[in-house]
C-alpha cells in the first residue's frame, strides 16, 4: 500500500484517487456534499447525477375534439404518444423522443402563457401541436370536420389518485387554416431583388 503513494508515477496515481473520491462524492444527493463543488473552482470534477436537480415529476398530456359542418363537438380524446416501457428499451429507446417533444412543447407553451394568448398562437410550439393535431384528425376522420380544439393537462403520471389538473384550452382551430398574409414587400436596388 504505502508503494502506492511513493516511486514513479505517485503523483499521478493519487490524483486520479483524489478525482475518482471527489467525483462519487459530489454525485451524492445529500447536499452537505455541494460543499466539495462549490470549492471546485474550475470544474475538475463532473456532476454526473443521474437525475436533474429538480427531476419532473409530472406528465403533460394533450387532449382534443372535433367540430363537424352540423356544429357538433366530440368529446374529448387522449393524444397517446407516452408508450408503456418495455425491457429492451434499457438498450434502445428512439421512440422516446417524442416524449420529449410533448415535454418541450408543453413547456414552452406554458412558459408564454402569462403574457397572454395571443404569444402563445406565435411559438413554434403552438404551431407544431396545430400541425400535428390537424394531420392526426385529417387521418382519423372521415370528413366533415371543420375544425378541433385541444387541451393540455398535467398529471402526475402513474398515480391515478389524483385528478389531471387542465393547464390550457385553445380555442377552436380550423382544419383548412387560412394563409398568412404576406407581410415583406419586394423592392428593387441597385438592380437586385430585395425583401423588407
Amino acid at each position: 500500500m504505502k508503494s502506492a503513494f511513493t516511486g514513479t508515477g505517485a503523483i499521478a496515481r493519487i490524483t486520479g484517487a483524489a478525482m475518482l473520491i471527489g467525483t462519487l462524492a459530489v454525485q451524492h444527493p445529500n447536499p452537505m456534499f455541494n460543499r466539495l463543488q462549490r470549492k471546485d473552482t474550475f470544474a475538475l470534477l463532473p456532476n454526473w447525477r443521474f437525475f436533474a436537480p429538480e427531476p419532473a415529476v409530472h406528465d403533460y398530456h394533450f387532449f382534443y375534439r372535433t367540430l363537424n359542418t352540423a356544429g357538433e363537438t366530440s368529446p374529448w380524446r387522449a393524444v397517446d404518444l407516452i408508450a408503456g416501457r418495455r425491457l429492451h428499451q434499457i438498450f434502445w429507446f428512439p421512440s422516446r423522443r417524442t416524449e420529449k417533444a410533448v415535454f418541450d412543447i408543453s413547456s414552452e407553451m406554458l412558459q408564454m402563457l402569462d403574457k397572454g394568448f395571443s404569444e402563445v398562437i406565435r411559438t413554434p410550439a403552438y404551431r407544431v401541436i396545430t400541425a400535428y393535431l390537424r394531420e392526426r384528425v385529417h387521418t382519423e376522420t372521415t370528413g366533415g370536420v371543420r375544425g378541433f380544439q385541444f387541451a393540455l393537462a398535467r398529471a402526475t403520471g402513474h398515480d391515478t389518485s389524483t385528478t389531471p389538473e387542465m393547464l390550457f384550452v385553445s380555442p377552436y382551430t380550423p382544419m383548412d387554416p387560412a394563409p398568412a398574409p404576406a407581410t415583406a414587400r419586394p423592392r428593387i436596388r441597385g438592380g437586385s431583388l430585395r425583401v423588407r
